[in-house]
């Protein structure tokens, strides 16, 4: 699967299967995304692969230690290591998603405004077994 930044300087693509979702509604990303959450998954960094335009990546870091990597051109969120060995990737840079939002991060942050994605797992803030949470994006979906 293969992913594109808004003005296509950035490219990447995923190996297998895309995990499923998750929607992160913390002030952060609502900033970060203009809208009332952020829509991403997280994969091995092993099957992470840049295509092109890694070298247009601008990176910026709270000192909180929340990291922003953006396209240096068009702005763009774009994917970025979380941990040394996951990659974070905003799905809406992503084409044919098929993958199920399985889980709402930090939802006492959320707006009214915002749309709710209903039969996933709610958490009031970053789960507190962050295991349990990357088994939860890796289980099979079985539709009602």
């Amino acid at each position: 699967m293969n992913g594109e930044c808004l003005c296509g300087q950035i490219r990447f693509s995923i190996i297998g299967k895309l995990p499923n979702l998750y929607q992160c509604h913390c002030r952060l990303c609502q900033k970060q995304s203009g809208a009332g959450s952020n829509a991403a998954t997280l994969i091995p960094v092993e099957r992470f692969q840049w295509i092109g335009g890694e070298g247009n990546v601008t990176r910026w870091k709270k000192p909180t230690g929340f990291n922003a990597h953006f396209c240096s051109t068009c702005g763009c969120p774009v994917p970025n290591p979380i941990e040394p060995n996951l990659m974070w990737i905003p799905v809406g840079l992503l084409d044919n998603v098929e993958s199920p939002v399985v889980a709402n991060l930090w939802t006492r942050a959320k707006p009214g405004w915002s749309a709710q994605v209903t039969h996933v797992h709610d958490y009031p803030a970053m789960p507190d077994d962050f295991s349990e949470f990357l088994a939860l994006l890796q289980e099979p979906v079985t539709s009602d």
